[in-house]
């Protein structure tokens, strides 16, 4: 880390520990939070409980990882009545945006040790209080968008929520239906002389067809008597059809096509209880997942006259289940101290098959012997936890944590692993309020998750790459500190800053294979510091009525020793800089808004190849709006205004990225357009 950064970072953190002094003759505020009442969001008219967490100010949406293992270190930052949704395939904003807004009494604001282990050492928490009366509610939207080349789109979805003395059922059908087209180019340069070795016109129109459903039900008898069921089924279509004029620097021409259909089917049941026992309550909680996936790519080449010139095929299936149980007991014991422990138990499996082909022009196929073809892992984890918080005083709170993970992973298949993992994970947090200012510094030894596909290979057919798979992958783990400041501003306005450090062992990245390939791996240790700002600013105060502004950005600085050049280099997948800007006005019956979003890019580091994606032009978005009563909505807006593109550049090494200068680079230029939308809901109180 930087001398620079390291006083950033030491500077800040002694203003989050001098916050409480600095505050000194405002007005002592000895809540835990702050509240939203329905009647905030009824200016903006939302329809469910997603674009109310939309307009809390000064928060931000983290949705938790789904294909993280387990489900322990799955949570986001929102739960529903002061409880944990059981799904974990399913995103929260997929789960919010199916209910109703007339359901929602409000929306409280709080320290994540409010609710339990899962959120313990998150500053901010949502938690969406929904109504307990009985009745029906229920949302119908509808949504046309329109492509520039004029295709029309389709989407529809309805969400009922239907209370009835204890038990609330929620039902959700929907169907989303994305789709873009992007024209640009390739250029393909031999270095350093910068000659033209080829040219690719490009034309690629993208389908993403999501049809799914849930239902879900839920007993809440008082405190400590709730039963929640719930099952879940999403279908997802990702198509895109690419055709490309290719002009080398021979004269020769041709034509390429690339073809890929790609289907995922994701089916979950979960269900938990929940007792008392004791002076608090126990709760079992069970989960079952099944995911299948079938990826079907095709490149081909044709002469100009139509003539079949071969091309490459590959077909890709697996089949990833995960069942899991945890009991836990949370309640309250001496001192003040809020206790919560309890153990979780998961069985991941993974059963993936690749098959990589070239089919010449006189129809002969030669099959490609992949380094790791087909491969079953399976892991089984065991988790027991505990965590213990409670006041030391008005103002200030501690919560600690400590977790001890085992787990057996085996690989089998074309290549065979096994190996026992440890992990003992503390953590420890300090919350501070103090009138309008509010602030929590964090410590906490984390495990990362393995992504079970990359143990298999498979070709990018786009890119003209194999990813190895790699058998002896581990998980990185990280000792990550936080410091969290947010402060409420006049008029219901909030700014919120994020610091951290993190000292990461066995960075997942990149690492060559014996087969001159490279492959997911693990290099050294390494860091990474963050930093990221939101406020949320009211605007009547200065003339604007109904106006509010929001700024967000976020900065990432990560470092690790390159295995070919032994210099310290970013990871790969990382955008340094991240920035959203958004601007909401509510004017009675009618409400207009604009907002943009951009980022930096990301590089990424292989055997050969250094792949830097520029990231995307500033993607400005609109949207005028109209509701002739508090049943109706209706919505016109627009996205990518300013026809924005996004741009990569390739450079080769040979025969790798030990060679000082790349001999070839090749340069790609996509853009896309505006889509147009219609949008019309309907709620039913």
């Amino acid at each position: 880390m930087s001398r620079r950064k390291w006083l950033i970072f030491g500077y800040v953190c002694l203003a989050g520990a001098a916050l409480p002094a600095l505050a000194q003759g405002q007005p002592a505020d000895q809540s835990r939070g702050s509240v939203y009442e329905a009647a905030f969001f009824s200016p903006s008219a939302p329809s469910n409980a997603l674009e109310m967490i939309s307009l809390v100010p000064g928060f931000t949406l983290d949705e938790g990882d789904a294909e993280i293992r387990g489900f322990r270190q799955a949570a986001g930052n929102v739960v529903i009545n002061g409880r944990r949704p059981n799904a974990k395939s399913e995103t929260l904003g997929t789960l919010l945006s199916r209910i109703p807004a007339a359901r929602v009494v409000r929306i409280e604001l709080a320290s994540g040790d409010r609710f339990g282990t899962d959120y313990a050492g998150r500053a901010l928490v949502a938690n969406v209080v929904l109504s307990q009366e009985g009745g029906l509610a229920a949302t119908v939207e509808t949504t046309l968008r329109r492509e520039y080349r004029g295709a029309i789109l389709p989407e529809a979805s309805i969400s009922a929520l239907w209370n009835r003395g204890a038990s609330t059922f929620n039902v959700a059908l929907a169907v989303k239906n994305a789709a873009t087209s992007e024209e640009g180019f390739d250029q393909l340069v031999a270095l350093p002389g910068g000659a033209e070795q080829e040219y690719r016109e490009k034309f690629s129109r993208f389908r993403n067809p999501q049809p799914s459903g849930s239902v879900r039900w839920t007993l809440n008898e008082g405190e400590h008597r709730t039963v929640n069921l719930s099952a879940s089924l999403n279908l997802n279509y990702d198509d895109l059809t690419q055709s490309s004029f290719v002009q080398s620097d021979d004269g020769s021409e041709r034509n390429d096509a690339l073809v890929q259909r790609w289907f995922t089917r994701t089916m979950e049941v979960s269900g938990d209880i929940t007792r008392p026992l004791g002076s608090g309550g126990i709760k079992l909680l069970g989960l079952a997942s099944r995911r299948y996936r079938s990826l079907r790519d095709q490149a081909t080449e044709a002469s100009l006259a139509g003539d079949d010139l071969g091309g490459l095929f590959q077909n890709q299936h697996d089949w990833r289940d995960e069942t899991l149980a945890r009991l836990s007991w949370s309640g309250t014991a001496f001192s003040g101290w809020t206790i919560e422990t309890g153990v979780e138990g998961v069985r991941t499996r993974l059963d993936g098959q690749v098959d990589l082909f070239s089919v010449d022009p006189d129809g002969a196929v030669t099959v490609y012997d992949l380094p790791v073809s087909h491969a079953v892992v399976t892991e089984d984890r065991g988790e027991a936890f505990a965590n213990a918080g409670r006041p030391l005083s008005s103002r200030l709170r501690i919560d600690l944590g400590l977790a001890y993970e085992r787990s057996r992973l085996s690989v089998r298949g074309d290549v065979s692993a096994r190996r026992t993992l440890d992990f003992v994970k503390p953590k420890i947090a300090l919350d501070w309020r103090h009138g309008a200012w509010h602030s929590q510094i964090s410590a906490e030894r984390t495990v990362a998750q393995l992504d079970f596909e990359d143990f298999v290979s498979a070709a990018e057919l786009s890119a003209d790459r194999v990813n190895s798979g790699n058998p002896d992958l581990l998980p990185q783990r990280a000792w990550e500190f936080k410091l969290s400041v947010d402060r409420a501003l006049p008029g219901d306005g909030r700014i919120t800053l994020d610091l951290g450090y993190d000292f990461i062992a066995k960075v997942q990245d990149r690492v060559p294979t014996p087969e001159g390939f490279d492959a997911p791996g693990n290099l050294g240790d390494g860091t990474q510091f963050s930093a990221a700002a939101n406020i949320d600013l009211p605007l009547s105060r200065l003339g604007v009525k109904g106006g509010r502004l929001t700024l967000y950005g976020s900065y990432v600085d990560t470092s690790v020793r390159d295995p070919y050049t032994l210099r310290y280099r970013p990871f790969s997948g990382y955008a340094p800089f991240y920035y959203e800007a958004r601007f909401r006005q509510d004017l009675g019956r009618f409400a207009w808004g604009t907002s943009m979003t951009g980022n930096s890019g990301s590089d990424s580091y292989r055997i050969d190849e250094v792949d830097f994606n520029r990231g995307i032009a500033p993607n400005v978005a609109a949207f005028v709006e109209y509701r002739p009563n508090p049943s109706w909505t209706v919505t016109l807006g627009s996205e990518n205004l300013l026809d924005g593109g996004k741009r990569r550049v390739r450079d080769f090494y040979d025969p790798d990225r030990r060679s000082l200068m790349p001999y070839e680079r090749e340069l790609r230029h996509r853009e896309s357009h505006l889509v147009a939308y219609l949008t019309i809901k309907r709620s039913i109180r």
